[in-house]
Order: structure tokens, then sequence, then C-alpha cells
């Protein structure tokens, strides 16, 4: 596989908006729970979707092609994007931007892991080194810079959440880039990006909206403080993060792979860094630094090699 100019931005925009997303969730998950933020989110990117792709729904013979593919529509739209969005806005509440970006970089130690398991493909040595790296910045993030620490390490609540949140997100890249007979070749429906997407979203705001409902009974949130800023924030989350990024990470796991995807999904935290430092004052730390060149190590490393299948 050649990664071309034009390949590398589709595999670059995504981590920006999922960036901006951290930063952004985390300047406004005070003021409205984050379950429902989720929730309004996927409701207001539907909205936006719906006049693009309608035609995945406009008709009993559209909607046919839906119902009959709903099991592995709403598992893919669990984990993608019901979960993980819940799960990372919480997150938020206890950890910083920073940290659940990085965090998340683990995404290629739980992508390759995913992949030999379910689907045997056998990461390469240079996949695994590059892996090892990366997961070395994470577990420099984990300890606060005292590697030492990790030994009677007391995890915030936010970095167990966003490691349960990215293993779930390999699970849905996975599953975009291996799907079942009905949903490859001729037998998938002729859906284009917007279809698709507004598709996975229909189910998700099923998820993200009953997730919030179950919230509000188990742990009732603080009413929810409305400004601008708020009504900003979620229009961002719905353009941006959602279609946008969703769209061109369809197109990046297709053309890439889930591996090579996960690579570039690493570039996150740098751009969380830069968007913090910005907008919130959160300074990086000399050992997200350090963090961070592991991780582009990893990268490096990483992407010089694609996995080989198991015989």
């Amino acid at each position: 596989m050649h990664i071309t100019p034009r390949l590398v931005l589709v595999l670059t925009v995504p981590p920006l908006m999922w960036a901006g997303n951290a930063v952004i969730g985390r300047m406004v998950v005070g003021s409205i729970g984050p379950l429902w933020l989720n929730a309004l989110r996927w409701l207001v990117a539907f909205a936006f979707l719906l006049p693009l792709g309608w035609r995945s729904l406009a008709t009993p013979e559209a909607r046919a092609q839906v119902t009959s593919r709903w099991r592995y529509l709403a598992v893919l739209t669990l984990f993608g994007v019901g979960a993980y969005n819940a799960l990372q806005y919480t997150a938020l509440l206890t950890s910083t931007p920073l940290n659940v970006t990085l965090i998340a970089s683990s995404s290629p130690v739980w992508t390759m892991a995913i992949g030999a398991l379910a689907y045997g493909m056998r990461p390469s040595r240079l996949q695994l080194a590059g892996a090892a790296l990366s997961l070395a910045g994470v577990a420099l993030v984990l300890s606060r810079g005292m590697p030492g620490s990790l030994l009677t390490i007391q995890l915030v609540q936010g970095d167990l959440l966003i490691l349960l949140a990215i293993i779930g997100w390999s699970i849905y890249s996975w599953m975009l880039a291996r799907p079942p007979a009905h949903m490859s070749g001729t037998t998938r429906p002729a859906w284009n990006w917007a279809e698709f997407l507004l598709v996975q979203c229909a189910f998700g705001v099923c998820w993200a909206v009953a997730a919030a409902a179950v919230g509000d009974l188990v742990a009732p949130p603080a009413a929810t403080q409305w400004s601008w800023t708020v009504l900003l924030a979620i229009l961002f989350m719905a353009i941006g993060p959602s279609i946008v990024a969703y769209w061109l990470w369809g197109l990046a796991v297709q053309e890439a792979g889930p591996a090579i995807a996960a690579i570039f999904y690493n570039l996150t935290p740098l751009f969380a860094a830069l968007l913090s430092a910005a907008s919130t004052g959160e300074w990086p730390k000399p050992y997200h630094g350090l963090a961070f060149a592991l991780i582009v190590a990893g990268i490096t490393v990483s992407s010089r090699s694609l996995p080989k299948r198991v015989q």
C-alpha cells in the first residue's frame, strides 16, 4: 500500500477533530451532563445528515435493508457512536483532554490484539515494537511522569473510562474493515457515505438517549446550565467530530486498514496539547513531551510494516 498525500490528509483530519472534541468537551462538561452532551451531539448530527442521507430511510424497501441488518448495525454503533463518546465525555470530568487523548493512544495495542484474536491478523515485529513504544508513552502519562509509581498507581476514574472506550473503538474499526457478508460486495446496500453514516447515527442516537435516560435514574446530574458556549460546542461536535471525522475515518479504515489508521489516531494528543494550551491554559508537563515522543516513535516504526494473516 502506498500512502499518498491525500490519504495522509484523510488520516489526519479525524484526529484533529477528535482533539477539538476532547478540549471543548472538557470546557462544557461541567455545564451539561456528559451522557446528555453525547445524546444531543448525535441528535443534532442526525438532523444535519438527514438532508444528505435521507434515501437510506425514505421508503419501506430502504428501511427493510436497514432492519434486516439491525444486529450488525446495533453492535457497530454501540461501540463506535454510543459508548465511545459517552465514556470520553464522562472521563473528562476527572481527567484532562491531554491525558485522555494520550491514554487513547494505546489504540494500536488493542487494535492488533483484536485483529489477532478475532480476525486472524498477525502483527509484524515492527508493529509490535511500535505498539510497545506507544504503550510506554501511555504508561508515562498514567504514572504522571514517575514510572516507578506504576507499582502503586491509583488511576483516576477518567483514565479507566477512556481505556474502556478505546477498546470499544478498536472493535468498531475492525467491524468497519471486516464487515459480514451482507455488508460487503454486491450484497451491501448502495449507501453513499452520508446514507451509511445516517443509518449509524439513527442507531447511535437510540443508544445515546437510552444511556442518558438510565444515567438520570442511576445518578441524576445537576441541572444543565445553558449558554451560547454550550450550544456552539454541541454544534461543533455534531458537525466536525461526528460527521466530517466519521466520514473520513471510514474512508481511512477502508483504504489503509485499521492498524495503520490506529497509528495515525495517535496524532490526537499533539493536537489536544496545542488546542488545550491555546484555549484553556493547560500547558503540557515535561513528561507529556516525552510521552508524545514515544508515541511518535511508535507511529514511525509501526507505519513501516503492515500485519500478515495467520496461516
